[in-house]
Order: C-alpha cells, then sequence, then structure tokens
C-alpha cells in the first residue's frame, strides 16, 4: 500500500498520561531519527556506508486528548481543517467526564467513517451491546489492556490503510 493511500494522523483520547506515552512510544518513536543520526555518524567516522533503514517502517503522527469533550473538539478541529484522523483510540472510563461510549455517541455524529478503537481493562459494556449500537465492521474494533505493543502497532497499521 502506498503511504499516499494511508492516513497516520491518530488520535488518543485517554485519562492517562502513561497510556499516551506507551502509544507514542510503539507507534510515532524518536528512535527513527536516532539511527538516522547514528549510520551518518558511522559513515563520517568510518567511511562506510550505512545500513540502509527499513523502508517498511511506518512512523504515525499521533495527538493527544485526555477527556471524552476534548477528543471530540479535536475531531472536529480536525474536520474543519481538511485533516482528519486516519484512527481514534478511545478508553472505555475517563472519569469525571464522558465514558468512551459517550464519546463515541459524539463522534459518530460527527463522522462515520473514522475506525475506532475502544481500550480498556475493563468496561461497563459487553462488546454485544457495542455492535448494537455502533454495528459490526471494520469501524470498530476492541483492543484491552495492557495491550501488546506489536498488537497495537499492527492494529494501527490495518486500520489506517483503505478500507
Amino acid at each position: 500500500m502506498s503511504e499516499q493511500a494511508r492516513n497516520k494522523r491518530i488520535l488518543v483520547i485517554d485519562d492517562s498520561e502513561a497510556i499516551h506515552k506507551d502509544f507514542r512510544r510503539v507507534l510515532s518513536p524518536e528512535r527513527k531519527s536516532s539511527l538516522q543520526e547514528l549510520a551518518q555518524l558511522e559513515d563520517e567516522l568510518f567511511g562506510v556506508s550505512p545500513t540502509p533503514l527499513p523502508i517498511n517502517e511506518v512512523v504515525f503522527e499521533v495527538d493527544s486528548a485526555f477527556q471524552g469533550r476534548e477528543g471530540l473538539a479535536k475531531v472536529r478541529d480536525a474536520l474543519g481543517s481538511g485533516r482528519p484522523y486516519g484512527l481514534v483510540f478511545l478508553d472505555y472510563l475517563m472519569p469525571p467526564g464522558w465514558s468512551g461510549v459517550e464519546t463515541l455517541r459524539e463522534i459518530r455524529k460527527l463522522t462515520a467513517t473514522v475506525p475506532v478503537v475502544i481500550c480498556s481493562a475493563y468496561t461497563d459494556y459487553s462488546w454485544e451491546d457495542l455492535t448494537r449500537e455502533f454495528g459490526e465492521g471494520p469501524l470498530l474494533s476492541e483492543l484491552r489492556k495492557p495491550f501488546n505493543h506489536q498488537e497495537l502497532y499492527q492494529l494501527a497499521l490495518r486500520l489506517t490503510g483503505p478500507l
């Protein structure tokens, strides 16, 4: 898939700062630029050609919101600016504000096409209740915390491509 067809803008809506750091570490690591700098230094010091970096590694643009209303505002602003998100990761529970389900209801009023991944270690809603309200298909997924980093990355790759 060409990178032009992939919308690499991801919004994480979660009340935990640590979760936002985990998402950034997996989806937009700084190591790529560090590796490039190291290869350049190696070339300068030793006169050897640097090992090329893998060309299939995708680095995402990750944006953060810590409550549902803030997330909804970011989705609205992104749509209004013509730079919509390609994917939203949404926590189930974000006290004291809206739950993930309430936030998803409001996001769906703005856009029915952005894939949303509901994330949590526990929930008050069953998956059957969610799919009954929001439908089954590639636009709604679930990821349990604590998440596997490779699973998160692969999910982001799959969901940010064309449907």
